[in-house]
């Protein structure tokens, strides 16, 4: 139960913690500007300072909270909220350079740059300036982790455990335990992403990128986000930069947990995971069969249907949202498993979107043994994962996910529809923002954009990324009537 009510000073001290790191990063993308000789870089500028002083004020309005516990039900609000007054500061440079003059555009740019969606409004990314492209990309890297895990990462230097909030950001699906307190799993998780970053941005010079691209690019593909510097994503790069880029999201998309554990060299543990078994075996069975479909009805080159393949399975799969090619030109099958394959998501604990993996493991396994009950009644039939029995009760919940999600989808398409969007517009936008994949179906699916969209469209779609971001019931609770009663 929760047990505390909310303190709004609180809730308003932790936000300034948050305002104040990203105002650190938006003063990365002046540098940039600066380097550049752009003439937005004094707006950059004033944008920065803006944001840095008001998260300053508000810090010294509640420094009587600096060492203050939030409760469970106040760590809620606070990471619902976190990730809607991301959104709001990250549209300021975009707003004040000009380069996204109208508000909801930018907003719904902003919103699904640190929700890792990767849907954009923008038509001709490559006129944008560089330090703006490099605004963007920061926005995915920033949310790719959570900025409520950089908080709690350096909690132990405000004295502060912040276990409530580690637990609101990070998927509570995850079994293995990292560390033996959240502030060291967090770090642990930090450097690890830190670690993938560095090593792609190498990989990617090495394949003759530039460094500002193999920056940009990288921050996108570890973040899981899909924001290219180039109008046609990763389709006019070498199949080298492809295949690495596929190897990073592939990377990106597994238990940030299981790259901490295989760093301690516990190997054995890592290859016997059920939920990255399942994950590299769907990406194996859908690659192989759009590989064969792409080779025998679109006459592609072998090595070509399977690097488009791969990589848009890979891609849709984490929910990264880069391109190679657009899959509604590909046969009806292949479209349908990428629509199927926006529907399972990555796995738990790693920076993809969508349901999860292991929440479809789950489930199928509720199903078999539903079936091995009707066979044998009298024989008791334990779920296991990883060799351990599953509580009915994390069942019950994983089930009542999986619906909620599927109920949520359904509805986020009719209401799509009400805008007047058509129903293959409707039903990819929703799940690809709910997923936060990027691309989806329709007039917004991979040579597309979401600029056409009426405003209204893309303010829900933008609430329908937070709400898929985290996971549904951080947000969703807020409005029970059972959250303000306890």
């Amino acid at each position: 139960m929760f047990k505390a009510k909310i303190n709004p000073s609180l809730i308003i001290h932790f936000l300034s913690i948050v305002i104040s790191f990203e105002s650190l990063f938006m003063f990365l993308a002046v540098f940039i500007s600066a380097l550049n000789h752009e003439s937005i870089t004094q707006k950059l500028l004033l944008s920065s300072v803006f944001a840095f002083v008001l998260g300053l004020l508000l810090n010294i309005l509640t420094k009587n909270q600096r060492h203050s516990e939030p409760s469970r039900k106040e760590s809620f609000f606070i990471v619902s909220i976190s990730w809607f007054m991301l959104g709001l500061i990250g549209t300021i440079p975009y707003l004040v350079t000009g380069t996204i003059p109208n508000f909801v555009n930018a907003f719904f740019e902003s919103i699904s740059g640190f929700t890792t969606t990767g849907s954009s409004i923008l038509a001709d990314i490559e006129s944008l300036p560089k330090s703006i492209l490099f605004w963007r990309a920061e926005t995915h890297w920033i949310g790719g982790m959570g900025i409520i895990v950089l908080v709690v990462a350096v909690m132990p230097f405000l004295n502060i455990n912040g276990i409530y909030l580690f637990y609101s950001e990070i998927s509570s699906v995850t079994d293995e335990k990292i560390s033996t307190k959240i502030r060291y799993a967090a770090r642990n998780m930090w450097l690890v992403y830190i670690g993938l970053t560095f090593i792609e941005i190498v990989f990617l010079l090495i394949g003759k990128m530039s460094l500002f691209d193999s920056v940009c690019h990288a921050f996108a593909t570890v973040a899981t986000g899909g924001f290219s510097t180039k109008n046609d994503s990763i389709a006019g790069f070498s199949p080298y930069i492809q295949y690495i880029i596929t190897l990073f999201m592939l990377l990106s998309g597994i238990n940030f947990s299981l790259h901490v554990i295989l760093l301690k060299g516990k190997f054995r543990t890592v290859i016997k995971n059920e939920e990255l078994r399942l994950y590299l075996f769907i990406i194996l069975v859908i690659g192989a069969t759009i590989t064969g479909l792409l080779y025998f009805e679109q006459h592609l080159k072998l090595e070509q249907a399977f690097r488009d393949s791969v990589f848009q399975v890979v891609s849709v799969l984490t929910a990264t949202g880069f391109a190679t090619a657009d899959y509604l030109k590909w046969p009806e099958q292949a479209t349908l498993l990428i629509a199927l394959l926006m529907l399972i998501g990555a796995s738990s604990g790693s920076t993809g979107g969508g349901v999860k993996v292991i929440r479809h493991l789950i489930s199928l396994k509720k199903i078999r043994h539903s079936f091995k009950t009707l066979i044998k009644p009298n024989v008791v039939n334990v779920i296991r994962y990883n060799g351990s029995a599953v509580q009915s009760e994390y069942i019950s919940g994983v089930l009542a996910f999986v619906i909620l999600y599927y109920l949520i989808l359904m509805v986020s398409t009719l209401i799509m529809m009400s805008f007047g969007q058509d129903a293959a517009t409707s039903f990819g936008a929703s799940a690809t923002c709910m997923g936060g994949i990027g691309p989806g179906f329709g007039t917004v699916g991979p040579v597309s954009n979401f600029l056409h969209l009426p405003d209204g469209a893309k303010y829900f779609l933008t609430i329908l990324m937070v709400i898929g971001r985290l996971e549904i019931y951080s947000v969703l609770i807020i409005f029970t009537r059972t959250f303000w009663r306890l």
